[in-house]
């Protein structure tokens, strides 16, 4: 059930019915079931978690831990390998920290990413190896903007400590091999961190098939409520893993003089967590696996190939993808000849009420090697149909004639 059928779920959309959101690799919208489970917290509990003995304090508690087990249960994970976070990003930053502060990385190391990665999988990484005296490397991608992995496996040496991965773009969509690249690091004795904010709201996820040593995503682009993160890490390396927030909740025992911490995943979620948003967040994913994230691949294929066909026999319109629905993610980055990305959006929007991303879409480095002004995106998401696309493609041709 997926596409027109739960459309009524969405309280953003039955209050735009004009709406057509193709913005969906920035933020997803939220279900009715996600809002409610969200005012039951505030209107029913509204206890903090972790700390007192009474019984709003404990309902409140058992509610924020079940949707840890969600979380492990959605990748196939444990629940002490899951960690809250604000965002992937903070996820990301967070393994980068406790990997230095835990004295992992030393001057002459080497961190492997591509060159298609999202700012938040590239800054931590460049400004840590500048730091550290480090080599950060860019494994380049091949002329369809999927990941060269012949060049990709040359990179890899006995200085690689780290390969740290989008196992999907959210610019120029590719879906990366992410297993085969995983055993290329582990077969140099490097760690690896996948980036699955633009995957795991797309197509099932399985962090032990993956071998991922740590993994990173976001609530609001699955559905979930913003602020919440998820990071994934292996139960030894998050055990030697150090804390990078330090206050109440994260410890077993504390004098004047000195602190114990607590086990992982406690041990990193400091002070009061965003509690309301962590209860949504797991009811999104029960929503999410009602629908069946096989259905939802599926629907965004069949989307993706509609799309990636009506937009390429536009003239004046070129797209930077792989072209290939079972290659990329459902998203298609494309420019107007003549035309500034900025006011294409703005025009799609002022025109038919399309909301489309434009600009460099956090990812300036690949974004800027094609189109040093930016580029547009229009992104799927499971209660997008088919009517839409045909709607956009229709204005952006409009449009586009305009600017001969």
């Amino acid at each position: 059930m997926v596409g027109q059928k739960i459309r009524t779920d969405f309280p953003v959309l039955k209050n735009n019915p004009d709406l057509i959101y193709f913005d969906n690799a920035a933020t997803s919208l939220k279900p009715q079931q996600v809002l409610d489970k969200i005012m039951y917290y505030y209107t029913k509990l509204g206890a903090n978690v972790h700390r007192g003995n009474h019984h709003l304090s404990q309902k409140a508690t058992q509610e924020y831990e079940n949707a840890r087990e969600e979380t492990a249960k959605f990748i196939g994970a444990k629940k002490e390998e899951i960690i809250f976070t604000r965002n992937a990003t903070e996820s990301i930053n967070l393994a980068a920290h406790g990997l230095e502060k835990q004295g992992f990385f030393s001057a002459g190391d080497e961190i492997i990413i591509s060159a298609l990665e999202h700012h938040a999988n590239l800054v931590p990484w460049q400004q840590l190896c500048k730091e550290k005296g480090m080599k950060l490397k860019i494994a380049p991608l091949n002329e369809d903007y999927t990941l060269n992995m012949n060049e990709f496996e040359e990179m890899v040496s006995n200085k690689t400590k780290l390969v740290a991965i989008a196992h999907a773009s959210n610019t120029v969509a590719s879906i990366i091999p992410v297993k085969e690249v995983g055993k290329i690091a582990h077969d140099a004795k490097a760690l690896f961190l996948v980036d699955a904010a633009q995957s795991a709201p797309h197509f099932e996820i399985n962090s032990k098939k993956i071998d991922a040593d740590f993994l990173a995503f976001s609530s609001h682009k699955m559905l979930g409520p913003t602020g919440v993160g998820v990071l994934y890490g292996k139960k030894e390396l998050l055990e030697k893993l150090p804390p990078y927030n330090f206050g109440g909740s994260m410890i077993s025992e504390v004098t004047y003089e000195n602190s114990k911490w607590a086990s992982s995943p406690e041990k990193f979620e400091a002070g009061t967590m965003p509690i309301a948003e962590v209860i949504g967040f797991g009811e999104a994913l029960k929503y999410l696996k009602k629908i069946g994230m096989q259905n939802i691949h599926e629907h965004e294929m069949k989307l993706t190939k509609h799309a990636l066909k009506k937009i390429s026999e536009i003239e004046g319109v070129k797209i930077f993808n792989p072209c290939d629905e079972k290659k990329q993610v459902g998203l298609v980055l494309f420019e107007v000849k003549g035309m500034d990305a900025v006011d294409l959006g703005v025009a799609l929007d002022e025109s038919a009420n399309i909301a489309v991303r434009s600009g460099f879409h956090c990812a300036e480095p690949i974004v800027s090697s094609i189109n040093p002004l930016g580029l547009a995106r229009a992104s799927f998401y499971l209660y997008n149909t088919l009517e839409e696309i045909d709607i956009f493609a229709e204005q952006v041709m409009a449009i586009s004639k305009m600017f001969k």
